[in-house]
């Protein structure tokens, strides 16, 4: 488990911090864009598709984005090995970030991204469709893989539109999101009792 040797959770948030201050430093002149925001296309700046997960856009968005990481992180962290649950963060918010500028560009100008949000949705997810009550729930219903596919779109849509505010990447978090819950319900992250291993 990853408390053997230190928090992935806390390992992350340290990370952010790093980030950040190389963020403010490379902002004086003038690179901070070309280094840390994940935009189209992407094959000209790929080291963007990491380095935009763990960037924020102000220390409003590293604070929410932090406490939001403590809560969901300490969580999976307990449930899964350092190597995944890094894997994992980094995975989803790739792939959300992708999500956000591809699918976000099919209505209006193409923008560029950055945040741990889609990835921490990522997480909240993994909370919510692996834990035992959902599992329990789910099987006693006995939906077919495709009903719970779309209950978890229909979730995922839902939270994603609560949480909405100007300015926020609604695709990078319900793509996290969809990513998360499907991915709780499979226990993929999961190493207790000899799974995943």
């Amino acid at each position: 488990m990853s408390t053997r040797r230190g928090s992935p959770t806390i390992e992350t948030l340290f990370v952010f911090g790093v980030v950040f201050v190389v963020q403010a430093a490379t902002s004086l002149v003038g690179i901070m864009a070309f280094l840390f925001v994940l935009a189209p296309p992407v094959e000209v700046r790929p080291w963007t598709l990491v380095t935009s997960v763990y960037a924020h856009g102000g220390v409003g968005h590293l604070l929410a984005n932090s406490l939001a990481l403590l809560v969901f992180g300490l969580l999976v962290e307990r449930r899964t090995t350092r190597l995944r649950f890094h894997a994992f963060f980094v995975t989803t918010g790739i792939l959300a970030g992708v999500a956000q500028i591809t699918l976000g560009s099919l209505a209006g100008p193409a923008q560029g991204v950055l945040g741990a949000s889609g990835a921490i949705f990522a997480l909240m997810g993994y909370v919510l469709a692996g834990n035992v009550v959902s599992a329990t729930l789910l099987d006693r219903f006995r939906l077919s893989g495709r009903l719970q596919l779309l209950l978890f779109v229909v979730l995922a849509a839902v939270v994603t539109l609560a949480t909405g505010a100007p300015g926020v990447a609604l695709i990078a978090h319900f793509t996290g999101l969809v990513l998360g819950l499907v991915a709780g319900r499979a226990g993929l992250l999961d190493v207790r009792n000899g799974r995943h291993k």
